[in-house]
C-alpha cells in the first residue's frame, strides 16, 4: 500500500495564553484537557502504520497558523496544515497570501458549527471570501453539523471549482443511530464532485462509553457508496477522539469495516485522497 496518511488531527498547547482553549474546560472534556504535541502523536501512528499526516486548525487566529506551520516544518511526519483566514474580512486575499507559499500550507477551515448563524457558510460576505479560496483553488473544509449539511449542496453549485471537504461526516447522530436527517443531504452533497467526506469523527457522536464498530459501519458505508472511496479520507480526529477511543481503536475500526475492498479502495481512503485532495505532493 501507498502512503498512509491521517488527513485530520489536532494539536494544543495550554501553556500558551494567545490561544482560547477555554471549551476544553467544558463538563466532560477533562481526557483532552490537557497539552496534545507531535511526540506524543508519533507514538499513536507509529503503532497503526500511518506515514504522514494533516493539521487541522481549532482557533480563528493567525497566530495558530504561524505556530502549526511552525510545527509542521520541525515535524517530517506533518504533510499539510489546514489553517484559517477570515472569510468576511475585505482583505481575505491578502491574508491567504501570506500562507500560500509556505510548503505544507495545505487548506482553509473556518469552524462553522460554532456560529450562531446556522446560515453563516452561505451569507454574502462569507460567499466573497469563499470565492477568494475558489480563485486560488485552495481547499476548504466544511466543519457541519447535521443541521448545516444541506447548504453544502448550494456551495457545490456557487462554487464548482472550490475543493471542498465534509468534516466528520456533518456529525450524523451516531448514538441514537439517527439517518433521516442526514443521509439524503449528505447523498445530494456527493453528487458534486468537487466535494469530498472525511471518515473521522465519528466515535465522539457515537456513545463514548458503549460504542462498537458495528455502531459506525451503516455510515461509513452510506458515505462510501455515495462519495466512492477515491472521494473519502480517513482521518482520525485525534486528539478529540480520546473522549471515546484510542487512536488505535479509531483506526482499526474503520480498517475493519472496509477491509472488504480491493487494494486500490484501500490506498484513497487511507492516503491517496487526502493526498490528492491536499496536493500534498506525496
Amino acid at each position: 500500500m501507498s502512503l498512509k496518511i491521517d488527513a485530520h488531527h489536532h494539536f494544543w498547547d495550554l501553556t500558551r495564553s494567545e490561544f482560547d482553549y477555554s471549551w476544553l474546560s467544558a463538563p466532560g472534556n477533562k481526557a483532552i484537557c490537557q497539552t496534545f504535541l507531535p511526540d506524543t502523536l508519533a507514538d499513536h501512528i507509529q503503532t497503526v502504520g500511518v506515514d504522514r499526516t494533516v493539521l487541522v486548525q481549532t482557533q480563528h487566529t493567525f497566530l495558530e497558523n504561524d505556530w502549526a506551520l511552525q510545527l509542521a516544518e520541525d515535524t517530517d511526519y506533518i504533510a499539510g496544515v489546514v489553517g484559517w483566514v477570515d472569510l468576511t474580512a475585505m482583505d481575505v486575499e491578502q491574508q491567504l497570501l501570506r500562507y500560500m507559499d509556505h510548503e505544507k500550507f495545505a487548506g482553509i477551515r473556518h469552524i462553522t458549527q460554532d456560529e450562531p448563524d446556522d446560515d453563516f457558510i452561505i451569507r454574502d460576505d462569507v460567499c466573497r471570501g469563499l470565492g477568494i479560496l475558489e480563485k486560488h483553488n485552495v481547499p476548504f473544509d466544511l466543519l457541519f453539523y447535521v443541521k448545516h449539511l444541506h447548504h453544502a449542496q448550494q456551495l457545490a453549485v456557487q462554487f464548482p471549482e472550490l475543493p471542498m471537504v465534509i468534516d466528520h461526516l456533518a456529525k450524523p447522530e451516531i448514538r441514537i443511530q439517527r439517518f433521516d436527517n442526514w443521509e439524503s443531504n449528505l447523498r445530494a452533497a456527493a453528487k458534486a464532485p468537487n466535494i469530498m467526506c472525511k471518515l473521522s469523527g465519528m466515535v465522539t457522536e457515537a456513545d463514548w462509553k458503549n460504542w462498537t464498530p458495528a455502531d459506525l459501519k451503516p455510515y461509513i458505508e452510506i458515505a462510501l457508496e455515495a462519495f466512492g472511496p477515491e472521494r473519502c479520507m480517513f482521518g482520525s480526529d485525534w486528539p478529540v477522539c480520546e473522549l471515546a477511543s484510542s487512536y488505535r481503536d479509531v483506526y482499526q475500526a474503520l480498517a475493519d469495516t472496509v477491509g472488504t475492498l480491493s487494494d486500490n479502495e484501500l490506498e484513497n481512503i487511507f492516503g491517496a485522497t487526502a493526498n490528492r485532495f491536499y496536493r500534498l505532493g506525496l
